[in-house]
């Protein structure tokens, strides 16, 4: 039963991944977006080949206040074209509030410089943990 988690941004997607038994999520890649929308759904589809999720968990970027705003626009954007090219994933929404913070948090921590590993890191850090909730949630 694995579980893939995204913390979907219009530079770039974290991706997280659980362990077989979902249990755990593990940090696996970032996707670039800003390369061109498409390409990043399909290169998101070839890792849900690679690993066939039961679910896909999607960060849902509400406002501190939760309400709904821009990003969430985008993300629904994405989210259908994501169903378009594989319309069996079974999608949840995840508010990920503050995970980018959690995530800046967590590599200042154990010691990994922000600055000089770049976003990317943060990306997959903030899917890791936006997946780590869901699964939290679900035991």
């Amino acid at each position: 039963m694995r579980i893939l988690g995204l913390d979907y941004g219009d530079s770039r997607i974290g991706v997280a991944v659980s362990d077989p038994l979902g249990w755990t999520a593990n940090g696996l890649d970032t996707v670039k977006a800003k390369n061109g929308f498409n390409k990043a759904v399909d290169e998101i589809a070839e890792i849900c080949a690679k690993y066939q999720p039961e679910k896909v968990v999607v960060g849902y970027p509400k406002n501190m206040d939760g309400s709904s705003g821009e990003r969430i626009e985008k993300t629904e954007s994405f989210i259908k074209a994501l169903l378009v090219r594989n319309p069996e994933l079974d999608i949840v929404r995840w508010d990920e509030r503050l995970t980018s913070v959690a995530a800046h948090r967590t590599m200042r921590e154990i010691g990994i410089n922000t600055r000089k590993k770049g976003k990317g890191v943060v990306d997959c850090i903030a899917a890791e943990l936006i997946l780590q909730a869901y699964l939290d949630s679900i035991r």
